[in-house]
């Protein structure tokens, strides 16, 4: 028990001399680099003003929310937002594909995007190489709006395009807009033709940042490009990848409303296999105005992800403890 108590002891002073370090580092800072400081106050301000004030509006999941009551006058309800959810018919099936779908949106568009990154690295003309990344960037900055418009000519069952192809090559036509089962494969590789190059930026940025004399020696040992990527890139990238995928996992309870809804609208004929958390919540907003089930199902999701992202790190720590986060 003793030698228990002197270790946990040692832990909490670490922790006391690990926290004194850091106030008098940003004592140091803002003494002898006030200007410097000064250029983060706006970003501080816009934080403050929309990330941490707003965290008091977090009451409304509990409350029957009412906009003629406001917020401390609304009736305290407790869980029952929370219950209406997790009571609904639709709990597991939004539940499951938001989960499985920002799986496939994460897992491809890390990989493609590291494809990506390695390509590029590996061109060697100048003007080239830059007009090649600026082309796979390029779709990061077409709005899901047009893409949808885009989807629509392209899938329409009579004269869509794709739908001309199949027929010319001896295939049925497929009515993508009433075959919930063809969609997760569809949206995955438009968020893959959507994010993956401008993702590709991160990646680029690291390899660029290596030291070329160990892809010089590993040249002069007779190493080719491939056992350079894979002996070489690939490793020295794994604490960026691994970096990013936590950050990732965060968000792997937020459905992307915004292309979703673009993409499926109101056609209940894909919810099966489209319907996330946030157009369920949204659709609920609409049809019944209740905001207090609406805040309880978003607070559920910042929670999950919340506990998530410490999950996905404590594993990372366990398993390699150089690229964890904290």
């Amino acid at each position: 028990m003793g030698a228990v108590k002197q270790k946990g002891e040692g832990r909490r002073k670490q922790k006391r001399r690990k926290d004194a370090g850091l106030i008098a580092g940003i004592r140091y800072d803002i003494r002898h680099n006030p200007y410097l400081c000064l250029l983060c106050v706006p970003t501080i301000i816009w934080f403050v003003i929309f990330a941490y004030a707003p965290l008091v509006y977090l009451l409304v999941a509990f409350k029957k929310y009412s906009a003629t009551a406001g917020l401390w006058g609304s009736e305290w309800v407790g869980f029952k937002n929370f219950e209406a959810f997790f009571g609904s018919n639709s709990f597991y099936n939004v539940t499951f594909n938001t989960i499985f779908l920002n799986a496939l949106f994460i897992l491809a568009t890390m990989f493609f995007s590291i494809l990506i990154a390695i390509a590029l690295s590996e061109i060697s003309g100048k003007y080239f190489k830059k007009t090649t990344q600026s082309i796979v960037i390029l779709p990061h900055f077409i709005s899901w709006t047009v893409i949808a418009m885009l989807c629509e000519a392209l899938l329409k069952t009579n004269n869509g395009f794709v739908n001309n192809i199949l027929v010319a090559l001896g295939f049925e036509r497929i009515n993508f807009y009433q075959n919930a089962d063809v969609w997760p494969a569809l949206l995955t590789i438009l968020r893959i033709w959507q994010g993956a190059g401008y993702g590709s930026i991160v990646y680029l940025a690291a390899i660029t940042g290596f030291d070329q004399e160990m892809y010089e020696a590993a040249r002069v040992d007779g190493a080719t490009r491939g056992q350079c990527i894979r002996y070489l890139t690939l490793p020295l990238l794994k604490t960026t990848a691994v970096m990013l995928f936590i950050m990732n996992i965060g968000k792997i309870f937020n459905g992307d409303f915004g292309m979703i809804y673009n993409l499926v609208g109101t056609n209940s004929m894909l919810y099966r296999t489209t319907d996330v958390i946030d157009t369920y919540v949204y659709r609920m907003l609409v049809e019944s105005t209740n905001v207090g089930q609406s805040s309880a199902v978003s607070l559920w999701q910042s929670i999950m992800g919340f506990i998530t992202v410490m999950f996905a790190n404590w594993v990372t720590k366990k398993a390699d403890p150089d690229s964890a986060m904290f």
